[in-house]
């Protein structure tokens, strides 16, 4: 085997572990879900800082004739709101029946997507029911890779480099997640076991300021009687 041919195949195993590595951190979360006239659906992601979330949905309204779920209208939408760890809101937009909504992470945790329809504007939904089908890609998966290999004329190989590129600094923004996850929790159990010391040491104090109290009570009392 030549050597160009031998570096291909050893590049095959790793980028074939990264692969699979990344699908188990960042699977393309794909559902649908349904949703009243008046109802709002929030969904919860852990992102890591810096990291690109795309969302693709349709939507399709229930058909009382057919007995069957059929595409929405187009005067139907749908309404997108994104808060970050802080309840900050980073996205909040109208889109219509079938929409794509793209935001970046700034801070790492727990980001809540929610949507609810438009239906109060809409008669022909009114007390009907829809159903949304949502479609949540996550780091790398965000990447359209035929459509930059032919934007900047890559060959094959130098597209899975870019590729296997992409993949690692998407593992490292989750190994410094996972990092940032276990630095929270380690302040978390130090708090915890902290507040439980004071409390012991509080326990303490009073066990031992009744007893003296007791003791001085009894004392009086005895005294009192004449006993002593």
């Amino acid at each position: 085997m030549r050597p160009s041919e031998r570096g291909h195949k050893m590049l095959s195993f790793p980028a074939a572990g990264v692969i699979l590595l990344l699908a188990w951190i960042y699977p393309s979360d794909s559902l649908y879900f349904h949703i009243g006239e008046t109802e709002k659906k929030c969904f919860i992601e852990e992102i890591p800082d810096e990291t690109m979330v795309i969302g693709k949905y349709r939507t399709q309204l229930w058909d009382k004739q057919t007995g069957s779920f059929l595409p929405s209208t187009p005067g139907l939408g749908m309404h997108v709101e994104i808060k970050d760890p802080d309840t900050k809101i980073i996205l909040s937009r109208q889109y219509g029946s079938d929409g794509r909504f793209t935001f970046t992470s700034h801070t790492p945790g727990e980001h809540q997507i929610c949507l609810h329809s438009n239906s109060t504007k809409m008669a022909l939904f009114a007390g009907g029911k829809l159903r949304v089908h949502l479609d949540i890609q996550v780091g790398e998966h965000t990447n359209n890779y035929p459509e930059i290999a032919a934007k900047d004329k890559l060959t094959e190989l130098q597209l899975r480099v870019r590729q296997l590129l992409d993949q690692v600094e998407q593992i490292q923004k989750e190994q410094n997640y996972q990092r940032y996850r276990e630095e929270r929790f380690r302040m978390t159990s130090e708090s915890t076991n902290q507040r439980v010391l004071w409390w012991s040491i509080a326990q303490t104090v009073i066990l031992i300021v009744t007893g003296i109290w007791q003791m001085k009570h009894l004392k009086s009392f005895f005294e009192a009687k004449k006993l002593v």
